[in-house]
């Protein structure tokens, strides 16, 4: 009986050795599946997300070149609000200066007015010097009484001898 019984124990071992086999198998081809499985999962989520990825990324580009294009587009509003206020200031400004010019200066008939009486007194001054206008008259003495400046060395005229030359005439 230890013969066989230790056959059968060796060849409930033998079995089990061979079962536990059998599983070893199954679980490393469960396993190679497994991986193989995972391989081809991890390629589907890559692909997955590379896809979603770059629509999103496409996604960002358009609204980044929407945004670029509204920005040049408030820059030239702005810009043109710029130029219209720069320009409505210059011709207000302009238009203050001309229109204080006009009311400030003479016109052309006042000026051509004043050129003549110009004339006028300048021919004036001329025939007041022929007749004496650049003698020295000032008021002297206490009564400030009108004197003139005469020519010491110069003949007196007169009956009376009580004309004298005025100096400097």
């Amino acid at each position: 009986m230890t013969e066989i019984g230790i056959s059968d124990e060796a060849l409930k071992l033998g079995l089990l050795m061979e079962a536990a086999q059998g599983q070893q198998r199954l679980g490393q081809e469960s396993l190679d599946r497994l991986a193989a499985h995972t391989r081809e999962l991890e390629a589907v989520v890559r692909d997955e997300i590379r896809r979603t990825v770059g629509e999103e990324l496409a996604g960002v580009a358009s609204e980044s070149h929407r945004a670029a294009q509204s920005l040049q587009r408030l820059r030239r509003a702005a810009n043109l609000r710029v130029l219209l206020w720069t320009v409505s200031i210059a011709a207000v400004c302009s238009a203050i200066t001309v229109g204080e010019a006009w009311w400030m200066l003479p016109s052309q008939h006042e000026i051509s007015a004043l050129r003549a009486r110009r004339d006028a007194l300048a021919a004036d001054i001329a025939r007041l010097r022929e007749r004496g206008g650049s003698i020295d008259l000032r008021r002297c003495g206490a009564r400030a009484r009108l004197c003139v400046q005469v020519d010491r060395h110069a003949p007196a005229y007169g009956a009376h001898a009580d004309y004298l030359i005025v100096k400097g005439y």
